[in-house]
């Protein structure tokens, strides 16, 4: 018992004093507690990672959750089958040795080690042991090769757990996409994330927001030449309603799939500022073809 009662006193620890970092302009949505040990200093599509303008999901309604977790949360992902997570890029360092090869300029100032990192499902309140968490180590961590820390475009990573999990009533994955989503779809986007647009409040138990597909046009009008095929953008164009700071990676499903992998924006929640996502139905062969080889 020793070591749950490290881990989550740790977590306690993380959502009592974890606090987010204002960037100009746009950037990844990883929990600003952990963003200058994983994140490149160079400049990068800046924003933030949370749920803003939602509500406390029912308990273990979105059972493919995942929390990535060093003995806090920092990112979010999705279970999609018994052994493979999908998440974000950033939310793993740039830098050699376990993860492969370099992709950017990092200070390798004290860094969790990879050994470390830990896959959490099934959770709900993350301040709490509830009984009904599956802890998981990592095998394998396979990004993209097409990857632009600038841009962020093919912002996507695969995460193979040690072993197989068992599927239960709190833990199932997630279909992928049959087809891309219409603009217009309603989705749900979870996570633990900032829940503040103008302030930073990360809550215990997982929060959802409904929110629809934006169209391309609406897409491209809100973010001119920064939106490529491997993009899509969810949410309101009034503002409201959002991603935030602490949601990176974690999953955007409509009608039951998993359509997007929460990514990037500009601030949260912001007037003309949709939450932009990694389109996932764009990038099936290379999800499919990564987990058949490894």
């Amino acid at each position: 018992m020793g070591f749950i009662h490290l881990l989550h006193f740790a977590r306690l620890r993380q959502v009592e004093q974890g606090s987010a970092v204002s960037f100009p302009g746009f950037h990844p949505r990883v929990k600003a507690l952990v963003v200058e040990l994983f994140l490149p200093i160079a400049a990068a599509p800046q924003g933030v990672d949370r749920i803003v303008g939602g509500y406390e999901c029912s308990p273990h309604s979105q059972p493919w959750q995942v929390s990535l977790n060093v003995g806090y949360h920092f990112c979010g992902g999705s279970l999609i089958t018994d052994q493979w997570v999908v998440s974000a890029r950033p939310c793993v360092c740039h830098c050699r040795g376990w993860w492969g090869l370099s992709r950017g300029a990092l200070s390798h100032r004290s860094f969790p080690s990879p050994n470390s990192m830990q896959v959490i499902l099934g959770d709900h309140n993350i301040q709490v042991f509830e009984h009904t968490e599956h802890l998981m180590r990592i095998e394998t961590i396979v990004w993209h090769p097409s990857y632009d820390y600038q841009t962020l475009d093919h912002d996507i990573m695969l995460i193979k757990l040690a072993h197989p999990i068992q599927p239960d009533a709190y833990v199932q994955p997630v279909p992928l996409p049959t087809a891309c989503p219409a603009a217009g779809t309603s989705c749900v986007v979870s996570g633990w994330g900032n829940i503040l647009s103008d302030g930073v409040f990360s809550p215990y138990n997982l929060q959802c927001v409904n929110i629809p597909i934006l169209s391309n046009a609406e897409c491209e009008g809100s973010y001119p030449g920064m939106i490529t095929s491997t993009m899509l953008c969810a949410g309101y164009l009034e503002g409201g309603k959002d991603a935030c700071q602490g949601d990176s990676g974690g999953p955007l499903v409509c009608n039951g799939e998993l359509q997007g992998i929460v990514s990037w924006g500009v601030g949260c929640a912001q007037k003309n500022q949709p939450g932009v996502y990694t389109k996932v139905c764009s990038l099936l062969p290379w999800i499919e073809s990564t987990m058949a080889a490894n």
